[in-house]
Order: structure tokens, then C-alpha cells, then sequence
């Protein structure tokens, strides 16, 4: 599943195409996605303009002058396929590495807009999917009721982490994966802040805030090191997985920094660690890290160990 950085490097692709465009005709080849499209779909979209593309965690979110907001997920392997009325293909190309990602008959959902573009929605599995909601009411809707902070923003602080986390015995990388506590990370990009704080997957959440409910020297170099990285993957276009791909053409490129994901028996690369890198599943997910320099602040937390 495409996570923040993906998700973000998609919004930027689409932007042009669709920020202050009229949907001039909105095409829908099946009744659903992972959800049944809303009532009068296509004819509410149809004639409303785009005022901005926003993203709230995972979820794309465009604002439309009719007073609703058209929020978009991309599940397991949805894309966008952008193309320009100046011939010029935005699309993701050959992005997935599954060559079946892409075929035109898994194009759902086909976007005409007024300034020439169109945007074609692809998904294979049919995990995404796109709905509609009063743009007042955004905050409180189904989809982000109750979903926590955006670790791109000034909200994710030292003292907001010790606060969410404090007194919670699970898992660190499970707190952090929690959409409740902060919206939008996801396995990868933990495991690498994870391994660039030099702190444990297993260690409990609740050791990143002090006695007196501050944060902790970990927690803050863990709050920065998130943004560092989600920042730098980004940049880099994201990460080109099985399932993703974005809208300019190419294919993203943070994979090869990746320090531990998917990088089990390899040296580990933090400056003067000579350990290798363990893979153990929490929660039904790989988590990847080094426990040489990746430090343990409590007894270990109960996970399966994978043999390289």
C-alpha cells in the first residue's frame, strides 16, 4: 500500500491537472471500488471546479466549490494516469514492477477536465476508492474521525509524542502505526525512522516520555528524524515497491536509502555499528532493524523471529 511520501508525490502530480479545472465529464466504469460510488456521483462532480488538492495522511482530499470535498484512496495498487491536452503523459508509465499493474481494463474511473486533461483512475485490486463529503464536515467524516496528528506538520512535536505515548507498554512500532496517534506513517518509512533514532521496534511507546510526562532525549530525536525522512523520500518521489506509482512519469527512487526495509543479512550502514540487519514479524508485519545499535529501553516485547 502507497504510504505518505507516495500519496504526497501523487497529490503533486495531479495538482496541475486538476486545481482550478472543471470536471467536464466524469466517466464511471463500474458501480464500485472497495465502496459503491455515492449517490449521483459523476453529476455532483460534474460542472464543480477544484479549488485546492490536499492530503490528509493517506487520503487525497480535493475541494470543490460546490461546498463538498471528493476524497480519494489508492488502497492496495490504485493509480493515476494523468495526460495533458499538449500531448505531454504525466502518467505513472511503467512504475508498478508487476507488469499487470497499468492494463487499461482495470481503468475504474475516467476524469475530463475543462482545461484539457484527463485523469484516469487505475486499481487492479479495487482496494481504493473515492467518496464524497460536505467540505465543513470534513474533519468529522467517516474516513478521519478520531485520525490522529500529520507528521508533516508542526503538530508532531517532542512534547505531542510524549504525550500521546505516555504510559502505553505496546510496542513502539506499533504506536507509531496507530492512525489514531499520528496519521499517515506507515511500515516502511517507521522501520527507517526507527533505525535512524536508534531505537528498538519492540521498545514500549510509554519510554519516550519521562516521569513527569516530558519527552525524552529518544523522543525527540525520533520526532525529528521522522520528518528528515519523510521529507527525503518525497523528495526522491517516493519508493517504487510492487504497488505504486505516481504521475510523472518515472519511477521513485527513495528505495535504494533505504537503511533496513527489506535489507535482512546486509551490514548495517549507522556509522560504527558492525551488526547486520534482523527481520521479526509484530503484529502480522515484517518489522526490519539492527539490534545491535537499534537500543532495547525495556525487556522484549513478544515477536516471531524470521532466519535470514
Amino acid at each position: 500500500m502507497p504510504e505518505l511520501p507516495e500519496v504526497e508525490t501523487v497529490r503533486l502530480g495531479l495538482a496541475p491537472a486538476l486545481v482550478d479545472a472543471r470536471f467536464a465529464r466524469v466517466l464511471l466504469r463500474r458501480p464500485n471500488l472497495r465502496f459503491p460510488f455515492p449517490d449521483r456521483f459523476a453529476e455532483r462532480l460534474e460542472g464543480r471546479t477544484v479549488r485546492d488538492l490536499a492530503r490528509r495522511a493517506k487520503y487525497l482530499v480535493a475541494g470543490l466549490d460546490s461546498g463538498e470535498s471528493l476524497i480519494m484512496h489508492l488502497g492496495m495498487s490504485g493509480r493515476f494516469d494523468v495526460a495533458l491536452p499538449d500531448g505531454r503523459n504525466l502518467s505513472p508509465g511503467d512504475f508498478y514492477l508487476d507488469g499487470a499493474l497499468g492494463n487499461a481494463k482495470h481503468d475504474h474511473v475516467v476524469l475530463a477536465m475543462s482545461n484539457g486533461s484527463t485523469v484516469t483512475y487505475n486499481d487492479v485490486r479495487r482496494f481504493g476508492f473515492m467518496d464524497l463529503v460536505p467540505t465543513e464536515t470534513l474533519s468529522a467524516c467517516r474516513h478521519f474521525a478520531g485520525m490522529g496528528i500529520e507528521p508533516l506538520s508542526e503538530a508532531l512535536t517532542p512534547e505531542a509524542v510524549a504525550r500521546l505515548f505516555r504510559g502505553r507498554i505496546t510496542p513502539l512500532k506499533a504506536a507509531l502505526l496507530d492512525q489514531r496517534l499520528i496519521a499517515g506513517l506507515g511500515n516502511i518509512y517507521v522501520c527507517e525512522a526507527l533505525h535512524r533514532a536508534g531505537l528498538h521496534p519492540e521498545a514500549p511507546a510509554g519510554s519516550l516520555a519521562r516521569a513527569d510526562g516530558g519527552p525524552t532525549p529518544q523522543a525527540k530525536r525520533l520526532t525529528r528524524v521522522i520528518g528528515d525522512v519523510l521529507r527525503e523520500a518525497v523528495a526522491a518521489g517516493g519508493s517504487t515497491l510492487r504497488d505504486y506509482a505516481h504521475t510523472d512519469g518515472g519511477a521513485g527512487a527513495f528505495q535504494h536509502a533505504f537503511r533496513v526495509y527489506d535489507r535482512v543479512g546486509h551490514a548495517c550502514g549507522a556509522r560504527g555499528c558492525t551488526g547486520t540487519i534482523e527481520r521479526i514479524v509484530q503484529s502480522g508485519r515484517s518489522t526490519f532493524f539492527c539490534a545491535t545499535c537499534q537500543v532495547r529501553a525495556a525487556p522484549k516485547q513478544s515477536a516471531t523471529k524470521i532466519r535470514a
